[in-house]
């Protein structure tokens, strides 16, 4: 199973470990697109630090990330599981997790980003700001530019198994699966059950919760049905539609009685 995550926008401190080393990151055949976001992103941070903040779509609180971004190639690397944080990572728990559980979250899970592309959650990365809607200036819109790159790694990083996708609409585009892969992969939604609505919040919570869930069972389901039936077992409430014809991916609605 290969569970496809968004980053958080917020992330904790580099830290002092050793800096980022790029060719010790996983998918290695997105070296060349990851070194380019790299040196553009550097670029415009160090020369221009009001373009920058425009540019990434920070507000000016947050113009203190710009210097960040323009130091990030000496910047202290840790685990990305570590760097990234916000109400998913939360509910996920990496650090609390068994050393099994802890195991197959190394395996399973594949953060999406705007900067690398996609990371393994113990991909040692440095702290950053730069969101796949970004459009940066040499390169353009981000999650048109992985499209290609993401298109020659990913259907092998998928393997034969299930893809269960809890990605963000923006970080979905750069990397849709295709034909048998889409298959066997699964979307999933959170809604409110009274009113059939998407909460934000707390659909990030409950996807953390999945996944948590999942690694503490051990749980591994081959297909999107066969994931229908362990959300089920686990407590949750489920409403699946297969897709209508060959090449789709499942769409899955949790269902809760909660919103906090």
């Amino acid at each position: 199973m290969l569970v496809l995550l968004p980053p958080s926008e917020g992330k904790a401190a580099s830290g002092r470990g050793a800096p980022l080393k790029p060719d010790a990151l996983s998918l290695p055949g997105l070296a060349p697109a990851r070194a380019a976001v790299l040196a553009e992103l550097v670029e415009l941070c160090a020369a221009d630090e009001e373009k920058a903040r425009v540019v990434l779509g920070l507000s000016e609180g947050l113009r203190g990330e710009v210097a960040k971004n323009a130091g990030l190639a000496s910047a202290g690397a840790r685990p990305a599981g570590e760097i990234y944080t916000g109400v998913l990572y939360d509910a996920l728990g990496l650090a609390t997790l068994d050393a099994a559980a802890r195991g197959r979250a190394r395996e399973s899970l594949l953060v999406f980003s705007g900067l690398w592309g996609a990371v393994r959650v113990d991909d040692r990365i440095p702290s950053y700001r730069c969101s796949m809607g970004v459009r940066l200036p040499g390169l353009g819109a981000l999650g048109a530019f992985w499209r290609g790159p993401m298109a020659e790694v990913m259907p092998e990083a998928a393997g034969e198994g299930l893809v269960l996708d809890l990605r963000s609409s923006a970080y979905a585009s750069a990397w849709r699966p295709k034909g048998e892969v889409a298959g066997r992969t699964a979307t999933v939604r959170v809604l409110h059950a009274p009113t059939r609505k998407v909460v934000s919040h707390f659909n990030k919570a409950t996807k953390g919760r999945i996944v948590r869930s999942l690694l503490e069972t051990g749980a591994s389901p081959a297909t999107p049905r066969e994931l229908v039936e362990v959300l089920r077992d686990l407590g949750y409430e489920v409403e699946a539609e297969a897709p209508a014809k060959a090449g789709k991916a499942w769409e899955l609605d949790v269902l809760v009685a909660q919103i906090h």
